[in-house]
């Protein structure tokens, strides 16, 4: 069957924009608190503790991290989770990082889903004579595009990480990364842990848009309710096939500021973690990842198609006034 879906060149860059943004702050706000918590699990897992130093107040910050723990020291589940961490440092915690979530949201869901479509889109007008888009595709594409939004937005990515390992201030955080950049890693330990963030997203962004766009092939004009449900369900699939990797990327992440963590790959981590604690600490925090991501690929898929209907009925409308939308 033909591809009918809308193509980039029949709406606006801003339109496209718009589109992308409203899901993914909305996204943003919803799957927080999940985020935090699928952290935290991860966090615990490791042998390794995090330390921040800055000059003129490593005492301050010293007391701070070796005081008696306000959480208790271990989370056995996504519920224990929550409520542990709530009653110990009050509900706002469990949105902390949301800041540059937000932050992260626009420009990375910007340059993401435009990527995408202008990607998906010149490869589709190449093949115009093709009965169905193949389906290496979507895998192309949606690798492509994550690739280049991972790497701008990696320094984001880790200081949010940073904080919500930890409730953790933004000034603490601060001169972790600060006393970081003037180590002998310079610039370059801004994207700490984008090897595995690579490993983990372009792999998901691949089983996602894969599973996406088989799912809707029969519909060009999928309906909100469809969009919302073929997301969250491509979405599982990819979060659960992946989950080894984001606990790799998690560690590496808050080890900022800790020495015995440096120059430790990928494979190495991954080894250390199932020789230490078995092959459960490679898919810790599995639950709350794939209720987080579920939720949050459907919120964003359905969203992102609905603005772009919406702005192509209406740019159709212009075009052609005498034309019943």
């Amino acid at each position: 069957m033909a591809d009918n879906t809308f193509l980039p060149t029949q709406i606006t860059p801003m339109q496209q924009m718009i589109s992308s943004c409203t899901g993914a702050l909305l996204t943003s706000v919803f799957v927080t608190p999940l985020d935090v918590v699928k952290i935290r699990l991860q966090a615990q897992q490791g042998a390794h503790s995090c330390f921040l130093r800055c000059n003129g107040f490593v005492e301050e910050l010293c007391c701070l991290l070796h005081a008696p723990p306000r959480l208790p020291t271990h989370l056995t589940g996504t519920m224990d989770a929550f409520v542990k961490i709530t009653r110990a440092e009050g509900m706002a915690s469990l949105w902390s990082g949301l800041p540059p979530t937000l932050l992260m949201a626009v420009p990375s869901t910007v340059v993401y889903f435009t990527v995408y479509d202008q990607i998906r889109g010149g490869l589709m007008r190449r093949r115009r004579t093709a009965p169905s888009p193949p389906l290496w595709l979507p895998v192309l594409a949606g690798g492509t595009a994550r690739a280049i939004s991972a790497t701008l937005i990696s320094p984001l990515e880790l200081v949010r990480t940073k904080m919500q390992s930890q409730k953790l201030s933004y000034f603490a955080v601060w001169c972790a990364v600060r006393e970081e950049v003037r180590g002998e890693a310079g610039v370059r330990a801004l994207w700490r842990g984008l090897g595995p963030t690579i490993a983990r997203d372009v792999p998901f962004s691949c089983v996602y848009w894969l599973s996406y766009e088989w799912l809707k092939a029969d519909r060009p004009t999928p309906s909100f309710l469809f969009s919302f449900c073929a997301g969250a369900t491509s979405g599982t699939v990819a979060a659960l096939l992946t989950l080894p990797f984001d606990v790799v990327k998690t560690h590496r992440q808050i080890a900022l500021g800790a020495p015995s963590q440096r120059a430790v790959s990928t494979l190495s981590l991954m080894k250390n973690l199932y020789q230490t604690s078995g092959y459960k600490a490679l898919f810790a925090g599995g639950v709350p990842r794939v209720v987080k991501v579920a939720p949050a690929c459907a919120i964003m898929i359905s969203t992102y198609e609905y603005g772009k209907r919406f702005f192509h009925c209406r740019n159709t409308a212009r075009a052609d006034p005498t034309r019943q939308q």
